[in-house]
């Protein structure tokens, strides 16, 4: 009995250290922070603005009068008259097909013509003393307008082997070389008048109710990064499109913008009076699918935290983003290193760059 008890007593020993060791172990951990450390961020202030009511949309600058210009038959080209990029002139031959047998043909014709002029005048005389039958004298004068119509025709043939330019522009690259043979519809050049230009664009139907002609329109292009052109708007399509609930719109550019037609342009349409908005910088939200979030920087007993908060975002301008509905101007939000906080992160604020960003 006393070896049981000798050997229990030891046992007793052995766990009850073991026990107090690992209570040790287990106390000291607890009291351990194993929290992350704070983030360093940079934040900005909410601010208001007076931003005018405006939207935006996406467009291609076009000449008022701007063509493709083809041939209308075939041939072999016997003269290019223009050169690329000319000034030319309503009117102004620019490509001349070969048009030897229309010649001949209106040279014949022409003789042609005289014959039954010749004719139809004697048998006019003639009919009134009555010293032809009227068979006669009708079948002189079909003669005679059947003569003046083939004329006509050929002229009007000839016509289209010369291509004139239909009003006054600027050539772009000419295609047609002399000696190459053109197909009808074949490709010669371009023609724009450059001292007119609109743009076509779309907006969705449901902002018809705030639109009026005349409107102001800030039209901007990526060749002259920071420079403002202004346009104004001038129709609105008599339908909306019924795939895309988008209604065509057609502003026109004020004069001597030096835009070439074909450009994309982001144009900002001017509603009505300016309004006051919370704004904030773009890069402060973070964009996805399920929604627009921003991290608010709250203040507590251990510091700063952040908390995500969805909200609407509007219009931008100049880097910075309207927010129309979930979150009031003073709140702080960060502006950087979002991709490293998560709801109740601390944070510490890089307050230099901070400074540098306001």
């Amino acid at each position: 009995m006393r070896a049981y008890l000798s050997v229990a007593l030891l046992l007793l020993l052995i766990f009850g250290g073991v026990g107090a060791y690992l209570y040790r172990q287990y106390s000291t951990m607890s009291a351990m922070d194993f929290s992350p450390g704070a983030v360093t961020i940079t934040a900005t202030v909410a601010e208001t603005a007076q931003w005018d009511t405006s939207i935006a949309a996406i467009g291609t600058v076009r000449a008022v009068r701007g063509v493709e210009l083809s041939s209308e038959s075939s041939g072999e080209v016997t003269s290019v008259d223009v050169k690329s990029g000319d000034r030319v002139k309503q009117g102004d031959l620019l490509i001349t097909l070969n048009d030897r047998l229309e010649k001949a043909s209106r040279e014949n014709q022409i003789a042609s013509l005289q014959l039954a002029r010749i004719l139809f005048e004697r048998d006019q005389k003639l009919i009134v003393q009555k010293s032809i039958p009227q068979s006669q004298y009708d079948r002189s004068r079909a003669d005679l307008e059947q003569a003046e119509a083939q004329l006509a025709e050929t002229e009007a043939r000839l016509d289209e082997k010369r291509i004139q330019a239909p009003f006054s522009g600027t050539i772009g690259i000419v295609h047609a070389k002399l000696g190459s043979y053109l197909n009808p519809g074949d490709s010669i050049t371009t023609l724009q008048d450059l001292s007119e230009l609109e743009i076509d664009f779309t907006v969705p139907a449901n902002n018809f109710p705030q639109l009026q002609l005349g409107q102001a329109i800030a039209v901007r292009v990526n060749a002259y990064p920071g420079k403002v052109f202004k346009a104004s708007l001038r129709a609105i399509d008599a339908k909306v499109d019924a795939e895309t609930n988008n209604l065509l719109l057609r502003a026109a550019l004020e004069p001597g913008s030096n835009l070439l037609p074909g450009m994309f342009a982001q144009l900002e349409i001017f509603l009505g009076e300016p309004r006051t908005v919370v704004t904030i910088p773009e890069a402060a939200v973070t964009y996805s699918l399920q929604g627009d979030t921003l991290y608010v920087l709250q203040q507590d007993e251990k510091g700063l935290a952040v908390m995500p908060r969805v909200v609407t975002t509007g219009a931008s301008r100049d880097g910075r983003v309207a927010i129309t509905t979930g979150l009031a101007a003073g709140e702080r939000v960060a502006s950087s290193g979002q991709n490293k906080l998560f709801k109740g992160a601390r944070v510490v604020v890089d307050e230099t760059v901070a400074l540098e960003g306001l």
